[in-house]
């Protein structure tokens, strides 16, 4: 489905030159990009980075921190990309991409964690697996990087299930534009005590009957997680169908995670000692079950709080956009 310029909320409408611009540049630098994500350039991509690049303007901090929140294969890391590109090309822009998956904690921290708290804490994922302090401090860090000043972000190989040694971790020179700070759970709200009576899925209800594991992630979603996002101006959804969505596009996912892995080993240090921690098909369904709450959560919650929401239908494509301007709602 692809749409048609008018479709575009016309209240988020850009500067004309500023969106040819920014859509000329799409036509060069995002020629290896999957097909069908750049149908979508010109009437929904294209015009969705003018209006960032226009609220970029408009808000108070220098260096905005812009969250773009999807469950897993949304397409969040493509976006960031064609974004970052886009604006290096067109504005000059060093644009920063911070990934809450390379922030997890690694492989023994999380161990610890379920020794000491519970034992479903040792899979990666849910608030209360990430390094929210370090998290922040890069977030701080990334505005005050002065010319010529860099700075290391760490790098998460999900295969290994753990954070890679520093020689792999991205190389930040500042200054800095725009950050981009993307994850499936950015800007995520908490649940409500009486939502959380019930399992919603046979992980809950044979690995967390008494519903300590959930709580505690929910007490890390309205503490220390709520702190983080608060440094986020201006929030971004690509809202997924379903869980099944999200199952289908995950899969995908972990096979695209296995030549990345593969493709580090081909580096000048060997990673081909480490284990191999990739999912079998059993593994990944219960696996997302960690996620799943938090997921139809957020389906159900954050549009309403979100700045802009990019509706996805079951073959990738945006199919609608909602922003909190209640005359730019388009089906």
């Amino acid at each position: 489905m692809n749409f048609q310029p008018t479709l575009w909320p016309q209240s988020l409408s850009s500067d004309p030159q500023l969106l040819e611009q920014l859509r000329s540049a799409g036509e060069t630098e995002l020629q290896d990009f999957p097909a069908a994500w750049l149908s979508q350039w010109p009437d929904v991509w294209a015009p969705l980075a003018a209006w960032l690049a226009s609220e970029k303007g408009r808000l108070p901090t220098e260096v905005p921190v812009i969250g773009i929140h999807g469950g897993q294969g949304s397409g969040k890391s493509t976006l960031c990309k064609a974004l970052a590109l886009v604006y290096r090309k067109a504005l000059g822009w060093n644009t920063v991409v911070l990934s809450i998956d390379d922030l997890y904690l690694t492989h023994s921290e999380r161990s610890q964690l379920a020794l000491n708290i519970h034992p479903l804490l040792t899979t990666r994922g849910v608030p209360g697996t990430h390094d929210v302090a370090l998290g922040m401090l890069l977030t701080r860090q990334l505005r005050k990087l002065n010319e010529g000043e860099r700075l290391m972000i760490p790098v998460f190989d999900k295969i290994q299930d753990d954070r890679l040694p520093d020689n792999y971790w991205h190389k930040v020179t500042g200054t800095v534009d725009l950050i981009l700070f993307e994850g499936w759970c950015v800007g995520c709200l908490p649940v409500a005590e009486e939502d959380l009576q019930e399992p919603v899925n046979g992980l809950e209800a044979s690995d967390d009957s008494d519903g300590q594991w959930r709580r505690w992630v929910n007490q890390q979603l309205a503490g220390s997680y709520a702190e983080w996002f608060a440094q986020i101006d201006r929030l971004l959804m690509l809202k997924v169908p379903d869980m099944k969505a999200v199952h289908q596009w995950r899969r995908e996912q972990e096979e695209s995670n296995r030549k990345q892995s593969a493709a580090l080993s081909q580096n000048k240090i060997s990673l081909s000692k480490t284990t191999d921690r990739s999912l079998s098909e059993a593994g990944l369904i219960r696996f997302i079950q960690h996620y799943q709450r938090l997921t139809e959560n957020a389906l159900r919650e954050l549009p309403e709080h979100a700045d802009l929401v990019l509706e996805l239908d079951t073959q990738h494509q945006v199919a609608a956009i909602h922003s909190k301007t209640p005359e730019v709602d388009k089906p």
